[in-house]
C-alpha cells in the first residue's frame, strides 16, 4: 500500500478503536479478538519500506522501540480498563481517563522516536505505526480477556472462610 493509504488506514482503525473503548460495551470473550491486529500485522508486512535500506541498524532500532512501545501501549490501556460483570454473568468494558494519558503518552513517545529517526536521516515508513498499532491492540485484547477470566458474575455469593465447619446448633434456655 501506498503511504497515504497507510496513514489513512492507521488514522481510521485508531479512531474507530478509541471511540469504541470509550463506552460502555459488552465484551465477548468467545469471539475471535486476535483477527484485527493479525490482519494489520499482515498489513505492515507486506508493505516496502519496513526497513530503511540505507540505515538498516538504525531502522531495525527505532522499529523494535515502536514495537516495545505499541506493547507497553496496549498493556497500559488494558490495565487502565474498567471491568464488570452484571448479575447475567456479562463481562463489559469502558476505557477510563487514565486510558487517555495512556494513549497521549504513547502518541507522544511516537513523535518522539520519529523525530529521533529524521534526526538520525533514518527513512520511517508508516509500516512500522502499522505494526506497532496491531501489536497494542493485541496486547491491549489478550490482557482483557485474561482479566475477564479471573471475574465471578456480580450475583455469585463467593466463598468464605469458615464457610465449610458446620456450626452448633443454639441452645434454646428457659
Amino acid at each position: 500500500m501506498s503511504g497515504l493509504v497507510d496513514a489513512l488506514a492507521i488514522v481510521a482503525v485508531a479512531a474507530l478503536v478509541i471511540s469504541r473503548q470509550f463506552r460502555a460495551r459488552r465484551l465477548d470473550t468467545d469471539r475471535r479478538w486476535w483477527v484485527l491486529p493479525v490482519i494489520l500485522a499482515v498489513v505492515a508486512l507486506r508493505g516496502p519500506g519496513l526497513l530503511d535500506a540505507h540505515h538498516r541498524t538504525g531502522s531495525a532500532v527505532l522499529l523494535g522501540a515502536e514495537l516495545v512501545l505499541g506493547l507497553a501501549t496496549g498493556a497500559g490501556w488494558a490495565w487502565t480498563t474498567r471491568i464488570w460483570t452484571e448479575p447475567d454473568g456479562a463481562v463489559w468494558t469502558k476505557s477510563t481517563r487514565a486510558g487517555i494519558a495512556v494513549w497521549l503518552g504513547g502518541i507522544v513517545l511516537r513523535v518522539g522516536l520519529f523525530a529521533i529517526g529524521a534526526a538520525l536521516g533514518v527513512h520511517q515508513g508508516s509500516s512500522a505505526v502499522l505494526l506497532a498499532l496491531a501489536a497494542a491492540l493485541l496486547v491491549r485484547s489478550a490482557v482483557l480477556v485474561g482479566r475477564t477470566r479471573v471475574l465471578a458474575p456480580a450475583g455469585a455469593v463467593a466463598a468464605a472462610y469458615g464457610d465449610d465447619r458446620s456450626r452448633p446448633a443454639w441452645k434454646e434456655r428457659v
